[in-house]
């Protein structure tokens, strides 16, 4: 199994119950999450050897953070202990035509606030298969930006392979400080994952007449966005997760990918997911599967219908984390999504 390094923040999540609005909570339900957090519990979960790397204060809400991703078997040993706080999250799910909402509350977090020499990158890559980082972390700070380019040169020189899911946040920062920093950071990827929105936000690629508000997908325009973003460059492959919203709990699933040396063009299985148990951490259980299914030496097309499978799983799951074991991912594969009881 490889050894794959990711790299984030970790935070409290306070979620609404029942689909309850914010002004209805009296109470919520305490789970941990974040994005590079994510695709290390899945990758951990797989069986390959996963390494997450944050800060987090050396308090005991920071243990906690910590506790929830060793229970999964996600190696913390280079976990720096500093800064003040953990960053939180509040989610209000929603449901039918009413969207969830996120409220953020992680202004200067222990990531936010770390400073590259809280890290030995070269002790970090030194045995790595594998580095992934999302264009989240860079949005939390500049000094957070600065890390994350220290961590994609210390993973270069020690000739690991590096993956980017590009994930825009708009509540973190703006589309033109996004391409500012995330084209600069390119140079270090070789596996670009994001979705429509994060190649126009990001890195300035729309991709033809898609409009997921209408749940339309056009892949031609997918096509030409792919060739022009391995042009600029230079991906080994570039994917593109497809989610068609029909309503926040009725969404259909599914995702394409371009080899970057052949320009050959893949589009997966569709899956309708309905209704939506959770759809926080889809992307990430997606860019988990993908990582997972490369790794596992699969083909481009094989390694992308794994991810697929095992982030329409994900929907089925409350919590950030994709809990779904091989076993299960290629029991979808195979065709069987009829729910039945296994006994």
């Amino acid at each position: 199994m490889a050894k794959i390094v990711t790299m984030g923040e970790i935070m409290l999540r306070l979620s609404t119950s029942n689909n309850e609005k914010f002004i209805q909570a009296d109470e919520f339900d305490v789970n941990y999450g974040g994005g590079e957090a994510n695709v290390a519990v899945s990758l951990a979960n797989y069986g390959h050897d996963a390494e997450f790397i944050t800060a987090v204060p050396d308090n005991p809400i920071g243990a906690c953070a910590v506790a929830a991703l060793r229970k999964y078997g996600v190696k913390t040993d280079n976990i720096a202990k500093c800064g003040e706080r953990l960053g939180i999250y509040f989610l209000e799910t929603g449901a039918s035509m009413r969207a969830s909402n996120v409220v953020y509350d992680r202004a200067h977090s222990s990531i936010a606030t770390a400073t590259a020499s809280n890290f030995d990158f070269d002790k970090i890559f030194a045995d790595a298969d594998w580095f992934h980082f999302t264009g989240i972390t860079p949005a939390i700070s500049d000094l957070a930006a600065e890390v994350t380019e220290e961590a994609l040169k210390a993973a270069k020189k020690h000739g690991v392979t590096v993956s980017v899911d590009l994930n825009f946040r708009k509540k973190l920062w703006t589309s033109e400080k996004a391409q500012k920093v995330m084209t600069n950071l390119m140079q270090y990827v070789d596996v670009c994952i994001g979705n429509e929105e994060d190649a126009e936000k990001v890195l300035g690629f729309k991709p033809g007449e898609t409009d997921v508000t209408k749940g339309e997908l056009e892949l031609a325009g997918y096509v030409d966005i792919f060739n022009r973003m391995i042009d600029k460059f230079g991906f080994k492959y570039v994917i593109s997760s497809l989610r068609e919203s029909h309503s926040a709990s009725d969404n259909d699933w599914s995702a394409c990918i371009m080899d970057g040396s052949t320009r050959e063009f893949y589009h997966s299985r569709k899956y309708h997911i309905k209704p939506i148990v959770d759809r926080v951490g889809g992307g990430d259980s997606f860019a988990g599967g993908l990582i997972c299914g490369l790794n596992d030496g699969r083909n481009f097309k094989s390694a992308l219908e794994f991810a697929v499978a095992a982030s329409a799983l994900k929907h089925t799951i409350p919590g950030d984390f994709n809990l779904v074991t091989r076993a299960e991912v290629e029991s979808l594969m195979g065709g069987d999504a009829s729910g039945r009881v296994q006994r």
